[in-house]
């Protein structure tokens, strides 16, 4: 690259509109500063060195890696990531054919930087700094394995002779995974007025919850409704703890987030806050589960009054793209006292009926009950098998039924503890010889 083509790079990026913010990420600040020694007519070697040191610092640490070049990766999280105009829009579908054709010619534009391979730019710097020649290694690196939405749409960009054919493929990516950190990020919590991704989900899956499978289906398929624009409805799992409501949910967000499902985790003293999380998420076009775990009310707590307007009740109705999941020990979620029903309230029936209707706003109501010995033997089994402890069914269900007796009684939890200490004791040979 020479010395004028710079120039003129470093002067059209000052203009770009959509992509702007791409520019304010600190790995491609950086790069621009360095380009801009570069340009100079005689670049002060020493500077040109430290700016390329903090430059590769940069791009090791880029906390996702989607090519080898760690340049060329940088640059297309940060189009992924960006939040702007066309990226927003997307995830909404409704662009405008004036900002299709302005992104379509930043992305060209954006294009000319991506050709900027590491190994070029780190020959350009050793020629303005000869004396630091062999110091560096180009920054290579190899991406971590996995499946990412964003794997497609980074080989899409990789192998396109032209970026501006690329906008409506952006387009579709946006639109079904979301932009910024909803794209990057399946999983939130609600913290402190913002939401904060969860960096390492629950990996369960549905395949991998054993039993319950009658109890889930209802879930499952309202999920997929919901995901397909359809009527849904707000859900409440109730039943013992341990039975595997939570899991469900969990293994829900794992086998839809590839369709555009999040979840944002709420606890319950965060519902006076439901407004705000609201008026954000229904501005973005992913499908939000509001999941808070373990939902329950003290007499003389009132929260549940919010949370009975957003189900049902309010003048406003609630966001098409987001539905509230909820898990429940107990199915009246309010907790009523002997107390109260001979108490010196006039009207305590109405007053139990006020607490009592909150379970029964809820459109899906799906109950996890305590399993049977033939449940419980049964998701053993399955556990065991999936994890690959070989022994004989019998032996198993022997040594399963001691441990029900011994802990906190059967449940889904307990068998997977149960299957746990196996698997541990199988490791250090101690069922060896059984």
């Amino acid at each position: 690259m020479e010395r004028t083509d710079i120039k003129f790079w470093l002067s059209r990026a000052r203009g770009l509109a959509v992509f702007h913010g791409v520019l304010e990420t600190p790995g491609v600040r950086t790069m621009l500063a360095v380009l801009g020694l570069l340009a100079k007519e005689e670049p002060d070697a020493d500077a040109v060195a430290e700016g390329y040191g903090s430059l590769w610092r940069e791009l090791a640490d880029a906390p996702e890696l989607l090519l080898p070049d760690a340049w060329r990766s940088y640059l297309v999280r940060g189009v992924l990531e960006d939040e702007n105009p066309f990226s927003l829009s997307a995830e909404k579908r409704a662009l405008t054919p004036a900002l299709v054709e302005q992104t379509r010619r930043e992305l060209r534009f954006l294009q000319t930087i991506f050709d900027l391979e590491s190994d070029t730019l780190l020959r350009m710097v050793e020629a303005a700094a000869p004396d630091f020649e062999g110091f560096w290694v180009a920054p290579r690196f190899e991406p971590r394995p996995g499946v990412s939405p964003r794997r497609g749409a980074t080989r899409m960009l990789a192998e396109a002779v032209d970026w501006g054919d690329c906008v409506e493929g952006l387009a579709e990516h946006f639109a079904g995974h979301g932009a910024g950190s909803f794209g990057r990020h399946a999983a939130f919590r609600w913290r402190n007025g913002g939401f904060v991704p969860v960096p390492r989900p629950d990996p369960i899956y549905l395949s991998e919850l054993v039993g319950y499978e009658r109890e889930r289906a209802p879930l499952v398929a309202n999920t997929q409704r919901f995901l397909a624009g359809l009527p849904a409805h707000h859900a409440l799992l109730y039943g013992p703890p341990g039975t595997g409501k939570s899991s469900t949910v969990k293994a829900l967000l794992n086998e839809y987030s590839d369709r555009g499902l999040r979840i944002v985790e709420l606890d319950k003293q965060d519902l006076g806050e439901l407004p705000e999380v609201l008026r954000t998420l229904e501005r973005r076009g992913p499908r939000f589960i509001l999941f808070v775990d373990d939902l329950s009310f003290e007499e003389h707590e009132v929260e549940y009054k919010r949370l009975k307007a957003f189900l049902e009740g309010s003048v406003e109705e609630p966001p098409a793209n987001v539905r509230l999941y909820a898990t429940s020990n107990r199915r009246n979620i309010v907790r009523e006292g002997f107390s109260e029903r001979d108490g010196d309230d006039v009207h305590a029936r109405d007053t139990m009926q006020e607490k009592l209707s909150l379970g029964a706003r809820f459109g899906l109501r799906v109950t996890f009950p305590a399993p049977d010995q033939s449940r419980y033997l049964q998701i053993v089994s399955g556990l065991a098998s999936q994890r690959g402890i070989k022994l004989a069914t019998d032996e198993v269900e022997e040594q399963a039924r001691l441990w029900d007796r011994w802990h906190a009684g059967r449940s889904g939890r307990t068998a997977r503890q149960f299957v746990d200490e196996l698997q541990a004791e199988m490791a250090e040979g101690r069922n060896a010889g059984r």
